[in-house]
């Protein structure tokens, strides 16, 4: 049996294998030229220990971070779409499983023998993959302050490793449920996509009971976030940072006694601020100068706002607990794919030849 499903597995196999050696090699070469970028900037340093250039680390190869993680991001799913929904949906569209069935395999051994070869490959692919990339981005992950970035996380370490698991036995149940392959491979990628939307933003924040802390929200810290308002006018403060740490929920605007700021008078600073006058020179200045409490981007918006006493309380995960939620996400992915292949056997078990 072992042997029989290897047969039937082998050309998507031998696909993934040859794409792994492509991707092999390009992480290689990529690691090696990080490690050379970072050995540049540590001979800068003269041998100090805290060498403030290995913090340009980060910033040269932002984006080069991303873009390798979202390159293997869709890797788990198309595990799932191309090796998972064919596997059985393609034998009972075709009505080969008949031939096993009727022999001396049981449906549940069939169906065990198939999970595991298949199960097993996608975890090997996906681990060496996410291994080579947690390896190649070591040097910039350290300097930079996003580990629990949406991209990145699920980029790194264990938790591609589980979201190959629970990919291809999404595909195998959906294959077994629907007995078409093409639409059992959309089913597929639609659920995997749906479901990874929704971990990272409603499950992943509350694996572990978040911090609180309210921050003041000066001009000078309004300035720093990346955006004012919410799609509904609320008013919000958006892309706020804390050192070492993953914010997870922001509250709204509040005034000293802990109410939520009246939206008009954020519309107002938002539309229509008083006008921040510059300082008086001498001699006069030709030029508009950026001065004050006015200066950033938001300008006199966020002078307007401050004036007002306003703090957020902000809920985060400490960046030291993102090993536990490594574990426990990829823990979660791991019930969720026994679950899933309890209720296919359950299912190939009762449904008739």
């Amino acid at each position: 049996m072992s042997w029989l499903t290897w047969r039937q597995f082998r050309v998507p196999a031998l696909v993934g294998v040859a794409a792994l050696a492509l991707f092999t090699a390009y992480v290689v070469h990529l690691g090696l030229d990080v490690r050379d970028a970072e050995d540049a900037y540590r001979a800068q340093c003269a041998g100090r220990s805290d060498c403030p250039r290995l913090a340009q680390l980060a910033v040269d190869y932002e984006n080069t971070s991303l873009y390798l993680a979202a390159l293997l991001a869709p890797v788990p799913g198309l595990l799932g779409m191309f090796w998972g929904a064919p596997l059985v949906a393609r034998e009972l569209e075709a009505g080969t499983q008949r031939l096993v069935w009727n022999q001396s395999v049981t449906r549940r051994r069939w169906l065990a023998v198939k999970l595991t070869v298949v199960g097993l490959a996608a975890m090997a692919v996906t681990g060496v993959a996410a291994a080579l990339v947690t390896w190649a981005m070591s040097p910039v992950d350290r300097f930079a302050d996003n580990r629990f970035s949406t991209v990145l996380f699920g980029a790194r370490n264990l938790a591609p490793v589980a979201y190959a698991v629970f990919a291809v036995v999404l595909g195998v149940l959906i294959g077994l449920v629907v007995r078409r392959t093409v639409p059992a491979m959309a089913v597929t990628a639609l659920v995997f996509v749906v479901v990874q939307f929704l971990v990272p933003n409603l499950v992943r924040p509350h694996l572990l009971p978040a911090e609180h802390v309210t921050l003041p929200m000066t001009a000078s810290a309004i300035n720093q976030a990346r955006g004012l308002g919410g799609i509904t006018g609320a008013p919000v403060v958006k892309g706020l940072t804390l050192p070492d740490a993953w914010i997870t929920d922001v509250s709204e605007l509040r005034t000293r006694d802990g109410t939520a700021l009246d939206r008009a008078i954020f519309d107002r600073c938002f539309t229509d601020p008083p006008r921040t006058d510059p300082p008086r020179t001498d001699p006069p200045r030709t030029d508009p100068p950026r001065t004050g409490a006015a200066e950033g981007p938001f300008g006199d918006t966020a002078t307007c706002l401050a004036d007002h006493d306003l703090h957020v309380d902000v809920a985060y995960q400490p960046v030291g607990r993102y090993w536990s939620v490594q574990w426990l996400e990829s823990g979660c992915y791991l019930v969720l794919a026994g679950l899933l292949a309890a209720v296919a056997f359950r299912r190939v078990q009762r449904r008739p030849s």
